[in-house]
């Protein structure tokens, strides 16, 4: 694995259209490939983004750039929501798992 970020799997989640948590979680379970007995729960969240035995496995191996777009309408009508999902990002982020989440600004 990596640190170098041009190194790793990018993977593209995107929440256009997303309007509460059971869509977000769909979102994430799509975009990772995650298996079918992915909890679609906060703590769930956090586990399979710090899992790279879930990820795609490119991604296992290379390390993960979760790149997330369209997220700014889902964070404007469900603050709180986003609010948990930003702080599960972000506690990823910093377990040893090699994943960097990035928040497109487009």
């Amino acid at each position: 694995m990596t640190d170098n970020l041009t190194d790793r799997r990018v993977v593209t989640l995107d929440l256009t259209g997303v309007t509460d948590k059971s869509a977000l979680m769909d979102a994430v379970a799509r975009a990772l490939h995650l298996p079918d007995w992915f909890g679609r729960n906060w703590d769930a969240l956090l586990d399979s983004l710090s899992d790279p035995s879930v990820w795609p496995s490119e991604a296992s191996e290379r390390g993960l750039l979760l790149v997330v777009t369209g997220w700014e309408p889902y964070a404007q009508a469900r603050p709180e929501e986003w609010r948990v999902a930003r702080e599960a990002f972000t506690e990823a982020s910093e377990r040893p798992a090699p994943l960097t989440v990035a928040l497109a600004l487009v």
